[in-house]
């Protein structure tokens, strides 16, 4: 076992930063009232929550009655789809093909219940197809959901595009920006967005928290009914500690933006030069437009679950694809959709950093790398 991992694993999850638990700690152990009790320690949730809340706008440059606390990603999106589809008359979801698997099984669902979803595909490397995405809109499209950067490939995506073509027909327009959120510059009101999904632990933040951003006067009914918290559109008792959680995170993440991106840039850069030099390599995605902390690259003659556990050893935490399909045997759906055969999808790595990555980390791997790629082709 080695004694320190170093960790390129971010796009699965972060590691909750000091500040952040210590923001929290008071919620779980000391101000632990629910935020809808009339006693002084349920106002003291309740300040902390609108504290928060208020946090979470200024990142994304909306109201805080624009702000809904979820469980995470996953349960915005779901929101942000069912919730809005069927609407005005409107029973048609569309999205692409390389959205997250919150989107696509949510699309599912919405077919189940009776409705339509239209998967729009994308480039080689990993672009919408606008011409395609055109024809298929209309009248009776109720939300087109495109995620601000992808999981697998990082690539980023026009929001101000996607927003115009979805308002051209009358739909409301989603982006999914787990990944992108505090790594993008993303404003819901210069970028035309009328729903946005985000989730605590990609930005430092605990496990088990999320919001979605609703734009005012937006037609959505809730998925999850109960007593009506969060203005009644995703009732449960609030999870007060993550919510404190996320607000800190969002605030560090915010005030440092600045000069986390640019730094996380030229090491995802140095990380591409050097990986490309090594023969039979190539990158997944784009070279630009490319979110600032992800890097994805296939090797040919290396299966990449191989390449992943022989990291591991070395003490490098790494991954193929996204962390949801870990497991599988499958080829990355996204993958397939750019135009890699299941061969080179099965033979890629990814290597996600944080703005907690040093230089030094960065030196080990691209030490490391060679020599384990070198003795997966040699098995």
């Amino acid at each position: 076992m080695v004694s320190r991992m170093r960790y390129f694993d971010n796009a699965a999850t972060t590691q909750v930063l000091p500040e952040v638990a210590e923001a929290a700690y008071p919620y779980f152990c000391d101000n632990y009232g629910n935020p809808s009790s009339l006693h002084d320690l349920g106002f003291d949730a309740a300040d902390a929550i609108r504290t928060a809340r208020a946090s979470v706008a200024r990142g994304l440059n909306c109201y805080p009655s624009e702000i809904t606390f979820t469980s995470g990603g996953t349960e915005s999106d779901n929101i942000a789809l069912l919730g809005t589809v069927g609407k005005r008359g409107r029973n048609r979801i569309v999205t692409t093909a390389i959205e997250h698997s919150a989107i696509l099984e949510t699309c599912a669902e919405a077919r189940r219940r009776g409705f339509e979803a239209t998967i729009v595909p994308v480039d080689s490397e990993g672009f919408v197809d606008v011409p395609a995405l055109d024809s298929v809109m209309g009248d009776d499209v109720s939300v087109l959901s495109v995620m601000s950067a992808n999981n697998v490939i990082g690539t980023e995506q026009d929001l101000r595009e996607m927003s115009r073509i979805a308002h051209e027909h009358g739909a409301l327009f989603h982006t999914d920006a787990v990944q992108g959120f505090t790594k993008m510059d993303i404003d819901v009101k210069r970028d035309g967005i009328d729903m946005l999904s985000l989730s605590g632990h990609k930005i430092h933040a605990p496990k088990g928290i999320g919001a979605l951003f609703v734009k005012t006067g937006t037609e959505i009914s809730p998925i999850v009914f109960g007593g009506g918290q969060e203005r009644g559109l995703r009732s449960s008792t609030e999870n007060v500690p993550g919510i404190v959680g996320l607000g800190k995170a969002t605030e560090i993440a915010m005030a440092s933006m600045a000069e986390d991106v640019p730094r996380m840039v030229r090491m995802r850069d140095r990380i591409i030069d050097s990986v490309l030099e090594i023969e039979g390599s190539a990158l997944n995605g784009p070279r630009d437009r490319r979110l600032c902390n992800n890097t994805h690259f296939r090797f040919e003659g290396v299966k990449g679950t191989d390449l992943v556990l022989k990291l591991n050893r070395l003490g490098f935490a790494t991954s193929t694809a996204s962390a949801c399909s870990a497991g599988d045997t499958e080829p990355s759906h996204v993958l397939s959709a750019i135009g890699l055969n299941a061969e080179q999808a099965l033979s890629s790595l990814r290597v996600t950093i944080s703005q907690l990555n040093t230089d030094e980390d960065i030196d080990a791997l691209l030490g490391a790398l060679p020599g384990a790629i070198a003795e997966c082709r040699s098995q």
